[in-house]
């Protein structure tokens, strides 16, 4: 080859030294148009997700797989911006987990990103002053890369990925990593809007169930189970309970409990004083506990987390609350759900003062017909046995010696069932109360009770102000001593006839049990009545059982009604 074509060894170097340049440019350019494939790919994964918790797991392993991370998470921040409220992590071992315990809370590197709100990459977590260092059982972690996430411009929550493939993260990873979790506040904005409609239409459909039952046949107590269950089949929770105040103002009373946590706890009676419940009811608004750390702790109940009070009312009066109730350590309740189990509370509050109002209406009709009855008797049935008495006493006293008795029988079967019509007027449509019964009400329970156990159904009368003067402790001996004397006529002689007279007069009460049994015998039944007679003695009264002269047994036991008869009890 000719000297002169020979080129000098200069310009070759360089020509060689720029195409070297130009190949490491296209690799890059290569490498990154490959990593913003992935970025496009990781984007489209997250933005396909519309629940809340599939779009925080996209995230963060979208992240991971981004820059080569082997562990990654996502800290939601608490709403009081300076602790983490939830914590969402991939890549580690559940059984690590476990061991590990309570998930961070936001300290160290974590609470850093927290509390600066910029992105925080170092080479070795152990080495910076910030590092709270790890739990016991923590896998090691060196590289970090800390990355806010903003949903309208207010910080989210945080990803955090440790432990690059490559050994350390870059500025690459840091830019990509934020665009990452820009896309990500978008979706996850998205996704809160999606879970908000949701949780929206779950309660608004449970408050028009409830109203479509009450304005059904369903039972008062029937509704307030609907609630309870229509609640926890959507709600996040371990106890739903509707409680309320009966008789004594001073205790809460579970009425109806459902859930995982529900076992002994429905029909239990807790003092009011303090009490979620109570304070909802007072002050008519949703009382919260964020923790369950200031719920008092009964044995029959189980152990709770953050509990939610929602007021029922009824215009101004409160009808009771409804609780909600997590497991311990679980996530307190949103805002969200808070402002819609308020919601909730006042639309159902209406549907039950609606059912309220028709209830007592009914119980009205219901009393305009006993009233219409009890005139129809009164004026017809009553008056006509009236006179039909009134004409036999005159009859009697022109018969014969031998008819009179007959007569004067016939009289006395006229009285017994004019008051035994009046009984059962007064029982027919009795309304339902929700305070104590009457005693007259108690009664009549009494006899209904014990009606099985005899042939034929005993007959109860009253005589005088029987709800008025019976109250109290002389109620409950009154009570005692029907019961216990028509058990023993049902036990010794079922097939008898058995009547019951209730007479109360300003003084005194007196009440006879009759039947026409085989009578009291060798007086062997007083042995089950012993009790009986103490009452009356203690009362200042007398009990006698005696046998009838036209057989059977005969039961009077009389008390004074004066308080002060009672005053050495």
């Amino acid at each position: 080859m000719p000297d002169d074509l020979v080129f000098p060894d200069a310009p070759r170097s360089a020509l060689e030294q720029t195409i070297e340049e130009l190949v490491d440019r296209a690799q890059t350019v290569l490498r990154t148009q490959g990593r913003l494939r992935h970025l496009l790919t990781a984007n489209r994964r997250i933005v396909e997700h519309l629940d809340l918790e599939d779009t925080l797991q996209a995230v963060v392993r979208a992240s991971v797989e981004l820059v080569g991370a082997q562990y990654g998470a996502l800290g939601v921040i608490a709403p009081e911006g300076t602790t983490l409220e939830r914590f969402i992590h991939v890549g580690m071992d559940p059984a690590v987990v476990a061991r590990m315990g309570l998930p961070p809370q936001g300290q160290g590197l974590l609470g850093a990103v927290v509390r600066e709100h910029t992105a925080i990459q170092i080479d070795s977590i152990a080495a910076d002053p910030r590092s709270a260092g790890f739990p016991e059982g923590h896998p090691p972690m060196e590289g970090f890369l800390g990355v806010p996430v903003r949903v309208r411009d207010t910080v989210y929550g945080n990803l955090y990925l440790t432990n690059p493939s490559r050994g350390r993260f870059t500025n690459e990873d840091e830019e990509l990593v934020e665009a990452l979790a820009a896309t990500a506040g978008v979706a996850i904005d998205n996704a809160r809007l999606f879970d908000e409609v949701r949780q929206r239409e779950r309660w608004t459909t449970a408050a028009a169930e409830v109203s479509a039952a009450l304005v059904g046949d369903e039972t008062l107590e029937d509704v307030l189970t609907l609630i309870a269950d229509r609640v926890i089949a959507f709600v996040d929770a371990v106890l739903v309970c509707v409680v309320e105040r009966r008789s004594d103002p001073e205790m809460i009373h579970v009425a109806v409990a459902v859930g995982t946590g529900a076992t002994g706890v429905q029909g239990r009676q807790y003092p009011a004083a303090g009490s979620l419940a109570a304070r909802a009811m007072a002050t008519g608004s949703v009382i919260t506990d964020p923790t369950g750390a200031n719920l008092p702790s009964y044995e029959w109940a189980p152990p709770l987390g953050p509990t939610l009070a929602v007021p029922l009312r009824d215009g101004s009066a409160p009808l009771g609350a409804l609780l909600i109730s997590r497991a311990p350590e679980a996530r307190p309740f949103s805002g969200l759900e808070v402002e819609m189990a308020d919601e909730f509370g006042r639309q159902t509050s209406v549907a039950l003062a609606v059912a309220r109002g028709r209830k007592d209406r009914r119980l009205l009709e219901r009393a305009d017909d006993r009233s219409r009855i009890a005139r129809d008797l009164h004026d017809h049935v009553i008056q006509r046995l009236f006179a039909a008495g009134l004409s036999l006493q005159a009859t009697a006293q022109r018969a014969p010696e031998e008819l009179r008795d007959r007569i004067d029988a016939q009289i006395t079967t006229i009285d017994e069932a004019i008051g035994e019509i009046r009984t059962a007027v007064f029982a027919l449509g009795t309304p339902e109360r929700h305070g104590p019964r009457s005693t007259r009400d108690r009664l009549l329970d009494i006899v209904a009770e014990l009606s099985p156990a005899l042939t034929t159904p005993p007959r109860i009368a009253f005589t005088g102000p029987v709800d008025t003067i019976l109250t109290g402790d002389l109620a409950l001996d009154v009570t005692a001593v029907v019961r216990e004397s028509l058990a023993n006529v049902a036990r010794h002689a079922p097939e008898a006839s058995c009547r019951i007279d209730v007479a109360v007069s300003d003084d005194t009460v007196r009440v006879v049990v009759e039947d026409d049994g085989p009578g009291p015998g060798d007086r062997s039944r007083r042995s089950g009545t012993a009790n009986l007679a103490a009452r009356a003695r203690l009362r200042g009264g007398a009990y006698e059982l005696e046998e009838r002269p036209t057989g059977g047994t005969r039961v009077v036991w009389v008390a004074p009604v004066n308080p002060e008869a009672t005053e050495h009890r």
